[in-house]
């Protein structure tokens, strides 16, 4: 049977497209302006890890997080978007595919951060059993769960960042932009956000470049995970545990004693991470992702 013969695209199909694009920048900077405005409308001299500055500002962003189903749904209706899926599936929360969504992204992120875990399994005096012991300490994790500011880092900021600045965002670019470009493009405007959290113009000024950088890569980073797996579980979990983390310290593997061994554990990390990169986010391992049928036909 031969495939139908596709017409020549009319003028009003391409303004119809110039909008459609136009209507999806604007929902994404009006989700990254709603989220990040959400932490400024309460007026505090408080410093920013006070627990009633946390415990209002987590109550702003999870309100932001909550709406923002009802963002992508009312851009859907206004770039005129017909997909066989729920809103919150294309925003990457179903079951089908959950549990290796919630563990290999994290194998993959352990791997990248082989090098600074094992840096700090020789800095523990009791080694990797040490390290080991503090995980699984249950006091421990009793003492974390009444931090309010573990609570942010590790709970409220990657579950609500990821939500709105992956979960809403790329599915309002796939069908502008493609799922490749999204992947890079979204993390603008949390890099724009994320830089915005800081409480002093002279703080932005001095760490923007970098913050931006960073936030634009990790955000890249778990754009790919939320795309390649259809889940926004795996980009929680991933950041979670970077938060818990940090920046790798390279200036501090430099200067350690055993610093050949250290120096061998991030170039393993590495090399891991980027063999096991398309292996362990393989959509097959995933069922079908909902928001890659929002991708516009070649």
């Amino acid at each position: 049977m031969l495939e139908p013969e596709h017409g020549p695209v009319t003028q009003e199909e391409v303004e119809h497209s110039h909008v459609r694009c136009w209507v999806c920048v604007l929902s994404c900077l009006l989700l990254a302006c709603l989220y990040v405005g959400s932490l400024y409308i309460w007026r505090s001299s408080l410093p920013r890890d006070h627990p009633s500055v946390i415990k209002r500002r987590s109550a702003s962003v999870l309100l932001v997080s909550a709406l923002s189903p009802a963002v992508v749904k009312a851009w859907m209706h206004w770039a005129d978007i017909r997909v066989n899926a729920f809103v919150l599936e294309l925003m990457g929360v179903r079951l089908e595919g959950l549990v290796p969504a919630a563990i290999l992204p994290l194998i993959l992120t352990l791997a990248f951060y082989l090098g600074p875990l094992v840096h700090s399994a020789m800095d523990n005096p009791k080694g990797f059993s040490g390290e080991l012991q503090s995980l699984l300490d249950v006091q421990a994790w009793r003492w974390c769960v009444r931090d309010a500011v573990w609570l942010r880092n590790q709970l409220v900021a990657p579950v609500t960042e990821e939500l709105v600045f992956r979960g809403a965002m790329l599915p309002m670019l796939v069908p502008c932009t493609g799922p490749t470009a999204a992947i890079f493009i979204a993390p603008l405007f949390f890099g724009v956000a994320t830089g915005l959290h800081k409480d002093s113009m002279s703080i932005i000024l001095m760490v923007s470049g970098t913050q931006f950088l960073y936030t634009t890569l990790f955000g890249a980073f778990t754009a790919f995970i939320f795309m390649r797996t259809g889940h926004v579980v795996g980009p929680v979990v991933c950041h979670a545990f970077c938060n818990s983390q940090g920046l790798p310290d390279l200036t501090s593997a430099l200067q350690h004693p055993q610093k050949s061994a250290i120096l061998l554990s991030y170039l393993l990390g590495l090399l891991l991470f980027l063999v096991l990169l398309f292996p362990l986010t393989d959509p097959f391992l995933y069922g079908p992702i909902p928001v890659c049928s929002l991708s516009a036909p070649a």
